[in-house]
């Protein structure tokens, strides 16, 4: 985040010229006062200016908005966004024409699209921002698909009496296919390999 330290006759004083460096006004920073001032004694010895740090706030919505659109942009596809900050998590939807080709196989565009945001509106930032990126509805599709693959391979592996290794996925869809399961009377899962390939593995209970 931007700051600046100004120091001035009073405190207010200081504030201003802050402002007016940071092109922002006091809704949009934090202010610290560092020191107060402190007038003269007789008017000739021991006075002191007001100090202070105005930091100016960082518009995560802003920030993944022009960013995205940039990538985008580079990309030759015209998409509109809609962006929304709810507690810690910044919530992206993409409409347009081409989302299949944003999508990618398997939704590896998407999730790449959306790591480089999060390092973007990450950066320099305390508290962690969680981006979820989206487009028609493809998280909630794909969240459904892996859920009844997951419930149609424990069945399977009931009945062959055998583990069942799925293919490699990422590590939100490996949280999908051990949360459809965890309740499960017959199998457990666990995860196995390293990433980028790391595997669930489905298993009977004993």
């Amino acid at each position: 985040m931007k700051f600046v330290e100004k120091e001035a006759a009073t405190v207010e004083e200081a504030i201003e010229l802050a402002l007016l460096d940071l092109d922002a006004n006091e809704l949009e920073v934090d202010i610290e006062v560092l020191e107060e001032s402190k007038k003269a004694l007789f008017g000739l010895f021991g006075g002191k200016q007001a100090r202070v740090k105005v930091t100016k706030r960082v518009n995560v919505e802003d920030t993944a908005r022009q960013f995205l659109s940039s990538v985008l942009s580079s990309m030759g596809i015209e998409t509109k966004l809609s962006v929304k900050l709810k507690q810690n998590s910044l919530y992206i939807d993409m409409a347009g024409k081409e989302m299949a080709l944003l999508i990618g196989r398997r939704g590896q565009t998407l999730d790449s699209l959306q790591y480089l945001v999060s390092l973007v509106v990450n950066k320099n930032r305390d508290e962690y921002i969680r981006v979820i990126l989206d487009t028609e509805n493809y998280r909630q599709k794909r969240k459904d698909t892996l859920e009844k693959l997951a419930f149609k391979l424990a069945n399977r592996a009931k009945k062959i009496k055998k583990d069942i290794t799925l293919e490699p996925m990422n590590p939100y869809e490996r949280r999908i296919i051990h949360s459809a399961l965890q309740n499960n009377k017959f199998v457990s899962t666990r995860s196995e390999g390293d990433e980028p390939y790391r595997k669930v593995v489905i298993f009977l209970n004993k």
